[in-house]
């Protein structure tokens, strides 16, 4: 890189626009949103769509409530003029939507394009040449003058043409390509001359496109353009001022929101912004910015999963697991203290209050995602991810002391392996840990019965355990049967001190989906304190089986 990049480059100046009004406003409403998948985002492919995935793209499109589509560059090739036909021919374009088909200001190709969509209900016929002093000076070698006479001559031309097919509504999109390196005065000077030609008026607009064809400079500039035109355009009631970013400068989304700010009526964009070079605006971002905002976008996505396969199977092109809202991984948390904070805030959110779980800008239901994906463990993981999935997945309450406990066994079996573990990873590491110890549950036998004598209705217990390697039947009794298995262990010189007691129904951890009893038990045994877990049909036994598991744990050290 340069030391000294200034001695290459020239920042890009400022409008100038000392009274702006954009950075005030709030954006309260949707824009007509205009998906160019099918044109921008094709033209970046390595292998353009073929036949059947650009149907399917298109379907897609319109499920999601896309209203207008670009579908094709007609006059590029023979396949789009093709495409254009099928979905004329065939019906296949849905009432309410309008395609959208995309031509230079030459006038062959011009002609080409009126040809694909004769016939269609209604269609917008997008015209453009390029407008900034770089285009005119070195590609065309063209003044200022025939520059606009250029695109005014292409916008008679559509207007003529159209006349000639009264079966199809005809609604006209021009754009000075290269906006946002152009001077605004030409701009605007090109953009009213069109407006002109094509005679719009507030019942027959047309669609003046300003896009930044190359990301020049900040979004703020982006918008004082935008915001300068606004004011500045005639007829401004005949037209729908429309915005296409690009992404040069990785800031596509933020050019959208501050130039609808700033006056903007329509965006265009591709799905996941994959437009040429560097891409365009990301519309699901976009849309969704404005959903979390409390402004519905009329896009649904809430299905965002079938939504991004259709996408990758029809670009080819993978959508980044961390990618804003749709990727795989953009609702997991692997750090520790963000599960921790994110668990909670779970717990606190209530049904039908305002979303305010921390990390998680937006409800991962209201995109179609599951919340067992939220939470993922690996080695960077901390106990409340661990306490969450086996909340979630297993209905395992643990204690907090529990969950610290609990985290560092789950932590070392994670630095060892390496990756991640699944839900179910967890589940056997908690059973070996507390459940079936070495395989094997800590009583392999439970029988609880009356006490005999009627003594006050007490409970007498009969445990089958293993005390250093060895096999014991051990029998106690006491007010409950918690108590009487103390009692049994103290009949052997082993003193139990109960500290906590918890029990959940659950169901999913085992194989036959029934639900069970589990039991915690914190206990205290030789100065050392740690817990228990029995799992069982019957609660009574799954406490005894708790205690059990916590003794033998204190005793052993694991």
């Amino acid at each position: 890189m340069l030391a000294n990049p200034a001695q290459k480059y020239t920042a890009f100046p400022p409008v100038g626009l000392k009274d702006r009004t954009w950075p005030d406003q709030v954006i309260s409403q949707p824009p007509v949103w205009m998906s160019t998948d099918l044109r921008d985002g094709n033209q970046s492919l390595f292998e353009p769509m073929n036949g059947e995935k650009k149907l399917r793209m298109f379907q897609t499109l319109c499920a999601i409530g896309f209203k207008e589509i670009e579908v094709a560059f007609p006059s590029a090739s023979d396949t789009d003029f093709g495409f254009v036909r099928k979905l004329i021919d065939e019906n296949l374009i849905p009432e309410d939507v309008t395609i959208e088909v995309l031509t230079q200001a030459r006038e062959h190709l011009i002609r080409r394009t009126m040809e694909s969509v004769r016939g269609a209900k209604k269609a917008i016929v997008h015209v453009y040449n390029a407008t900034s002093k770089p285009f005119r000076d070195v590609v065309f070698n063209m003044s200022r003058d025939e520059v606009r006479d250029m695109a005014v001559a292409g916008v008679k031309l559509v207007r003529e043409i159209a006349a000639t097919m009264p079966e199809t509504d005809i609604q006209l999109e021009y754009s000075p390509e290269t906006f946002t390196g152009t001077e605004l005065d030409f701009a605007l000077e090109v953009c009213d001359a069109v407006t002109a030609a094509w005679g719009a008026t507030p019942e027959r607009k047309v669609i003046l496109n300003l896009p930044t064809t190359v990301e020049l400079t900040t979004p703020n500039v982006y918008a004082d353009q935008i915001e300068w035109m606004h004011r500045h355009l005639a007829r401004r009631d005949s037209v729908i001022l429309s915005l296409h970013p690009h992404n040069d400068r990785g800031t596509a989304v933020a050019a959208a929101e501050q130039g609808l700010m700033a006056g903007a009526d329509r965006v265009e964009g591709c799905l996941f912004g994959n437009g040429e070079r560097t891409g365009n605006v990301d519309i699901v971002t976009l849309a969704m910015n404005l959903y979390t905002q409390g402004v519905h976008p009329g896009l649904d996505f809430s299905d965002i999963n079938a939504v991004v396969r259709t996408a990758e199977h029809c670009t080819q092109l993978p959508v980044h697991p961390r990618h804003p809202y749709a990727g795989d991984l953009v609702f997991t948390a692997f750090s520790g203290s963000h599960q921790d904070a994110i668990k909670k805030g779970f717990a606190a959110q209530k049904a039908g209050e305002r979303w305010n779980v921390p990390y998680l800008p937006i409800d991962p239901a209201d995109l179609g995602r599951s919340y067992d994906s939220v939470i993922r463990v690996n080695s960077q993981s901390g106990k409340g991810g661990v306490a969450y999935l086996l909340e979630a997945d297993f209905g395992v309450v643990m204690p907090r002391r529990m969950q610290i406990e609990f985290s560092s066994v789950v932590q070392g079996v994670a630095d060892a392996q390496g990756g991640e573990l699944s839900s179910a990873d967890i589940w056997r590491i908690f059973s070996d840990t507390y459940v079936q110890q070495g395989g094997r549950e800590a009583c392999r036998a439970v029988r609880v019965f009356e006490q005999d004598g009627g003594q006050d209705g007490g409970q007498a217990i009969e445990l089958t355990v293993e005390i250093d390697g060895q096999e014991r039947v051990l029998r106690g009794h006491g007010n409950g049967p918690i108590h009487a298995a103390v009692q049994a262990f103290a009949s052997v010189g082993i003193a139990v001190e109960v500290h906590g007691y918890e029990e959940r129904s659950m169901a999913g951890a085992h194989d036959d989906g029934s639900a069970k009893a589990c039991a915690i038990v914190e206990v205290g045994v030789g100065g050392r304190s740690t817990f228990g877990v029995g799992v069982n049909a019957n609660i009574v036994t799954a406490s005894v089986q708790a205690l059990c598991s916590g003794v033998r744990r204190a005793r052993t050290g694991r």
